[in-house]
């Protein structure tokens, strides 16, 4: 099926089909559409979730902390100063090794105070343990989102899923949106190995002495370097089933090329426009 779009829009339907049980999110420029859509969804009974209203981003990461270490599908979104208040449960969530997955509006941090796109919110905790995903179009939100969840189900470290704001997050343009039995079998049910549980007692997210920390840190680093292999799996299973192709690097009119321009994010499609013109 095909559907009119926005990028906002295209975000909270791939949350929909993902059948997400628990959803935290406080509403900030661009990415408001994304929540007030979910909250549609779940007012409406489209969507069978926990719809958790917070006074701040800090409290929606640390929702779905709670939730996905409950064992719950969780998801939130953000842009720009949001992300920075998340920043201190950003390294919590994973940490704790927890698959929480995030749908990012880029959007630039202040100051001066801006609302316009840059990617200096998600490229300032590249390092915060997180998979990022960059998106050229609402397509790829859409289908890069519904691939996030099964990435970071598999690996057990977190996924945002970024994309430009306005330019995407506030354009329409036609999207293909899978049924939901093709994404119920692409994207099974989220069943962790641990999670808190009164009937079975652990502890998680507990003080680590250096040794211990040091461990868990290396197997996070393990972890996230393997999410690369695991990716390239995920988009060949995503591939067989809906048809499109995606990779951790996708090359264009490269192969006689005296000069590669490097981009992410939306500004694909003008540079591939240019490489025509020029060639």
């Amino acid at each position: 099926m095909r559907l009119l779009l926005n990028g906002n829009e295209a975000a909270a339907l791939a949350a929909k089909l993902a059948r997400v049980q628990v959803i935290s999110a406080y509403p900030i420029t661009p990415q408001t559409v994304v929540v007030e859509t979910l909250a549609k969804y779940v007012a409406d009974g489209e969507l069978d979730a926990e719809f958790v209203k917070v006074e701040s981003e800090h409290s929606a990461l640390s929702v779905c902390l709670g939730a996905s270490a409950a064992g719950a599908r969780a998801f939130t979104a953000t842009s720009s100063q949001g992300l920075m208040l998340m920043s201190e449960i950003l390294y919590v969530v994973s940490g704790m090794r927890l698959p929480v997955v995030m749908a990012n509006a880029n959007r630039s941090l202040s100051a001066p105070l801006s609302i316009w796109n840059d990617q200096q919110d998600s490229l300032s905790v590249r390092d915060s343990g997180w998979i990022q995903l960059y998106c050229e179009n609402n397509q790829e939100i859409l289908d890069l989102l519904l691939q996030a969840f099964l990435l970071a189900e598999r690996v057990s470290l977190p996924a945002m899923v970024c994309y430009d704001g306005y330019i995407l997050s506030h354009t329409a343009e036609a999207v293909e949106v899978p049924e939901q039995a093709e994404v119920d079998a692409f994207l099974p049910p989220y069943s962790p190995a641990f999670k808190l549980d009164p009937s079975r007692p652990l502890t998680m997210g507990p003080v680590g002495v250096p040794e211990v920390y040091m461990e868990a840190r290396y197997l996070q680093h393990r972890d996230m370097r393997r999410a690369k292999e695991e990716f390239v799996r995920v988009t060949e299973e995503f591939r067989r089933r809906f048809g499109r192709k995606y990779g951790i690097l996708e090359e264009y009119r490269t192969e006689d090329a005296e000069l590669l321009l490097f981009t992410m994010g939306s500004l694909m499609g003008t540079v591939r426009e240019a490489v025509d013109r020029c060639r």
